[in-house]
Parts: structure tokens; sequence; C-alpha cells
């Protein structure tokens, strides 16, 4: 390619970008844009999403958005931007703050970094089972001081999706201990919490957005990232890190956050149908990502990946550090007694 064509096609794409992101955004900072049509005006909402179209997540928000542009006669539509096409999660909600566009979805563990008492819900082996998690992540009497307290940075948390069981996958070897993964380098999403967590399973955790980890792995950055099966096949990593090893060392969930100006903006009739709308399709998530799992480790296997057991056990004891370290604060340690009395019930 020459000097000319790159050089023209570099800023024919970076116009591109711009053009997308401008039309993300109205005059006043919401995170929408309204347009009209035969029923009316729509104002169209931009969610970021970081996985393709294929995940469970994508196709729930799918079916939410057009539930909710039929429930409000056409007020609203959605508009989602699967693999990462408006950026990273940590710039994307940077995005939404701003009102550039109305909605991200964005995993757990950074919104720590906006108040430390969401890393309750990112801590090792603190979840039992996707039922579990929903019934304290979705409890409003439970979490929605918390959700609203983004309120004032610009965000609202409307809802939290399960995003799987997460496990420890390289190109090395099995894992079955905290010991055998001493001198490894293995990506993380970004958080102190998780930061720890990989010390204490006898790694070094590698921060890393989600497009870098194939490359990085494949050029020996890093030896390794953790994650669900359903990423782990998607992005190919089978191809480049084939031992999968179950350590189940975290449940956390991606989060569903929205321009807060702009939700506020919304009638109370709006709201609800917003509400309602968006638990549906957080049930309906967790039965298709149990379906699509299933696939996931078909297609992982013919990949190449190798999947075995690791002593969960030991992982456990070895992060209980973690948890103790993260309940500092009595709001952090109420929200984590609610959740032990959620196993319970």
């Amino acid at each position: 390619m020459s000097k000319s064509i790159k050089k023209f096609w570099m800023l024919s794409m970076f116009v591109l970008i711009l053009s997308v992101l401008a039309a993300c955004g109205d005059s006043e900072g919401s995170g929408s844009v309204t347009v009209s049509g035969e029923s009316g005006k729509t104002e169209v909402l931009k969610l970021a999403f970081n996985q393709p179209d294929n995940h469970p997540q994508y196709k729930a928000m799918k079916e939410f958005g057009e539930k909710f542009n039929e429930r409000t006669n056409g007020a609203y539509s959605v508009e989602i931007f699967p693999n990462e096409l408006l950026g990273a999660q940590r710039e994307t909600i940077e995005l939404v703050q701003t009102g550039t566009i109305a909605m991200s979805l964005v995993a757990g563990s950074l919104l720590e970094n906006f108040n430390e008492d969401f890393s309750v819900f990112n801590l090792p082996y603190v979840f039992d089972s996707a039922e579990h998690q929903m019934a304290v992540l979705n409890n409003q009497e439970v979490v929605g001081d918390l959700y609203d307290s983004l309120k004032d940075q610009g965000l609202f948390v409307a809802g939290a999706f399960h995003s799987g069981v997460r496990n420890v996958y390289n190109k090395e070897k099995p894992i079955n201990t905290p010991e055998d993964l001493k001198g490894m380098k293995i990506r993380i999403i970004e958080s102190d919490t998780n930061i720890q967590m990989m010390t204490q399973m006898g790694g070094t955790g590698t921060p890393m957005g989600q497009g870098e980890v194939y490359t990085a792995i494949q050029s020996g950055v890093i030896e390794g990232g953790e994650n669900n099966e359903l990423i782990y096949s998607n992005l190919k990593h089978a191809e480049i890190a084939p031992y999968f090893s179950y350590t189940k060392h975290l449940m956390f969930p991606d989060y569903l956050l929205v321009n807060s100006k702009l939700f506020d903006g919304m009638s109370e009739e709006h709201q609800q149908i917003f509400k309602e709308e968006l638990l549906v399709a957080i049930d309906r998530e967790v039965v298709m990502w149990d379906e699509d799992v299933k696939k996931a480790i078909a297609d992982a296997e013919a990949a190449g990946a190798i999947f075995n057991e690791a002593d969960v056990d030991a992982f456990r004891e070895a992060t209980k550090p973690v948890v103790e370290s993260k309940l500092v604060s009595e709001n952090a340690k109420a929200l984590y007694e609610k959740v032990q009395a959620a196993r319970t019930q």
C-alpha cells in the first residue's frame, strides 16, 4: 500500500468514527439523537458493546430495543454498536458520562473506579450461581442506592447481566493449583481487586484491553488470560492458549450504564417500561448464555482447547485475603452480608 493511499484510508476511517460519534450525541449532551419518521419523532439511543453480535447480551439487548420501541409507540429506538466499534469499555464509560452516547455495557470491575463499594460484587467466589447472582444484583432493595450513587458522575446503572464464570487459560500447561500459575502473566480487566486476586492466585495480573489479548499471548507478552468459555471461544483464544482450567474464581456482572441526564429526562411511564423490559432481557440473557456456552465449549475443543478441573478449594482459600481487604467500609460489609443471606435462601 502506497503512503498516499494509506494516509487517505486512515483519514477516511478517522472521519467515519467522528461522524458516528457526532451522530450519537445531541446538543444537550444526553447521549441520543432525534430522528423523524412516519410515526413521529424517535429518539435513537446508541449502545456501545465490546463483544460480537452473536453474544447473548447483544441478542438480549436487541430484543429489549424492539420491545422498548414498541411499548413507547416509537418514541425510542436502540442502536447497538458491537465489537468495540465505539471504543474499549473504559472509553465508552466516558462517552456515556459526557452524553456522547446513551448507553454502554461494561464489566463490573470497571465501576470500582467510581465507587469502591462495587468491588463487593467482583470478589472471588462471592456468588454460587447465576441465580444467586441475579437475585442480588437486580434486587433494588439491595442495590438501589449503589446504582444511583453514580448519577452525579453522569451515570445511571440500569441493571446487571450475568457474564458467565471466569476461569484461567494459558498457552503452556493445565492449571491445577496456585503454584502452577507462578511466573505467568495473565491478562485481567483493570481493577485493584483483580490485580490483588491474580497475585493471590499465584500469577501476575496484567491489565489489557480485550482486543489486544490474542496478539499479546501469541507474541509472548503474556502467557494467558482469564474469562468465560464464551469469550474464550468467540475470540479464538483456543488457537494460541489451548489450556483452559476451571478455577471458577469470578462471577462478576456486566452492567448496563445509561447517561443519567437521558434517563432522568424520560417520562415516568417510559422509565417504567425501560426497567420492565430490561428485567425481561436480563432473564432471557441467562437462558441464552447457558445455551451458547455449550456450543462455545464444543467449538473451542474443535480448535484444540483442553479443558480441566482445577482445585477450586485451593484457589478459594488463596484468595480469602482479597475478600477481607475489600470489606473495610460499613457499606461494603452490609452489601456482602446481603449477598451471603441470599445464598441461603
